[in-house]
């Protein structure tokens, strides 16, 4: 495709580009504004909305940020990152896409808020795609044969990019070479030579030319120990709102309290750091970690509580046995020992913890059905090695226990036993 070819296409469809001139944080909006012929309102009001509903204006307005540059600027800030040019810009987009992500994983059971994140960015999609669309020019079949028949431009001819090498052959029998060497780096008086051709000059400095030193990469401007501070920070807060919510509410829901007020110092601090000199890596790193952490305490189950406890259930007849037994987070037994099944009958019964230990004990003489389920965790039967223990995660099993030899005829246990993380373990009681 020529350049009057590009030149047609770019007037009739513009790449989406970030507006510097009328941005008020990053610029996106007003890209997208300019992009659609919509006005930028529109898009700040939605986005902070599925900011809020989900995270997913959070996570796209991040993204965008990092990945589309500005109109006037190729370069965008992710290309600024992997050559290590760090900003307050590309660590805030980095802070917009992370915060938006741990939003939309805390929200990943609440369906109907969701829903209508998913509805309203559609509808935002359709009325911007219909707003540029409808002042669209068609083809002009008669610009574009003119484009078609117009004649190729002139092009300059190629400037090398390769020379000979510094340490090799030398054009001159001094040791001098006319033009760059390739090399960023080399003897002292190449390396002016190679920086020219860097630069397109297409020249280097003769042998006897005098070459101005160059000046000192300029240092990061204001303190860097602000790092340090952030960090206690981040604990202090992460461990205040952990506590805050420990009583009365289950393991997630204070492991996220707690991640989130981290998550948010440490947001705080890169901002901080970003305007008094550059930031470190280390608060970045934390704070991804910290963002890690807290999509994991999402998806704990909230069943787990954060007080562990032991306790025991001991029905002393058929008719005593509940339906069902739960505990959050401990130790807890289940002995039907003194339970007596009649010969036919069926007692059902099922027992639940989160996380922990499950230990279900039952009679010698009667017919056992079980049927074991454990997130994360070991199963033991009557008759496994204690020691034998085999940590995997989804394990379920079906199990009939027969009565023992020589017991009389009884009924059936049918036995539900559930552990989300720990050991299940079932054994008979002595004859």
């Amino acid at each position: 495709m020529t350049d009057h070819e590009h030149a047609a296409t770019a007037a009739v469809s513009p790449r989406f580009r970030r507006d510097r001139r009328h941005r008020m944080v990053g610029g996106v909006c007003a890209g997208l504004g300019r992009h659609t012929d919509m006005d930028p309102v529109i898009y700040r009001i939605t986005l902070a909305v599925l900011a809020v509903a989900g995270g997913i204006g959070l996570i796209f307005y991040g993204f965008a940020w990092l990945f589309v540059p500005y109109a006037d600027d190729e370069e965008n800030e992710v290309r600024k990152l992997l050559t290590g040019r760090v900003d307050g810009q590309a660590l805030t987009a980095v802070l917009f896409a992370l915060v938006g992500c741990g939003v939309f994983l805390t929200m990943l059971r609440n369906g109907g808020v969701l829903a209508f994140a998913f509805v309203l960015s559609q509808l935002l999609i359709g009325a911007g795609y219909w707003s540029r669309r409808r002042g669209a020019p068609g083809p002009d079949p008669l610009a574009a044969q003119a484009v078609a028949d117009a004649p190729p431009e002139a092009q300059a001819p190629p400037v090398p990019a390769s020379y000979p090498s510094w340490w090799r052959d030398p054009i001159v029998k001094d040791g001098t070479h006319v033009g760059g060497t390739g090399y960023l780096w080399g003897p002292g008086d190449s390396g002016d030579r190679d920086v020219a051709a860097a630069v397109g000059t297409g020249r280097g400095a003769s042998p006897g030319e005098r070459t101005e030193p160059r000046a000192a990469p300029a240092r990061p401007r204001g303190p860097r120990w602000i790092g340090g501070w952030v960090f206690l920070l981040a604990l202090l807060a992460g461990g205040l709102g952990t506590g805050l919510m420990w009583h009365g509410h289950p393991l997630g829901t204070s492991l996220q309290a707690g991640l989130a007020c981290a998550l948010l110092v440490f947001g705080l601090g890169i901002g901080v750091s970003a305007v008094l000199g550059r930031t470190g890596a280390g608060s970045v790193v934390l704070a991804i970690v910290t963002a890690v952490l807290l999509a994991g305490a999402s998806a704990l189950p909230k069943d787990i509580t954060a007080h562990w406890i032991r306790t025991s259930w001991e029905p002393v007849s058929a008719a005593d046995v509940r339906s069902s037994y739960r505990l959050g987070t401990g130790e807890g037994t289940l002995d039907l020992t003194g339970v007596r099944v009649a010969d036919g009958r069926t007692v059902t019964t099922e027992a639940d913890v989160g996380a922990g230990r499950l230990r279900v004990i039952v009679p010698a003489d009667v017919t056992v059905r079980l049927s074991i389920d454990v997130g994360v965790g070991d199963i033991q039967l009557p008759g496994d090695d204690k020691h034998d223990v085999d940590v995997a995660p989804g394990r379920h099993k079906d199990v009939t226990l027969s009565p023992a030899s020589g017991s009389k005829k009884a009924g059936t246990l049918d036995i539900g036993v559930r552990v989300g993380v720990g050991q299940a373990e079932v054994r008979r009681a002595a004859s």
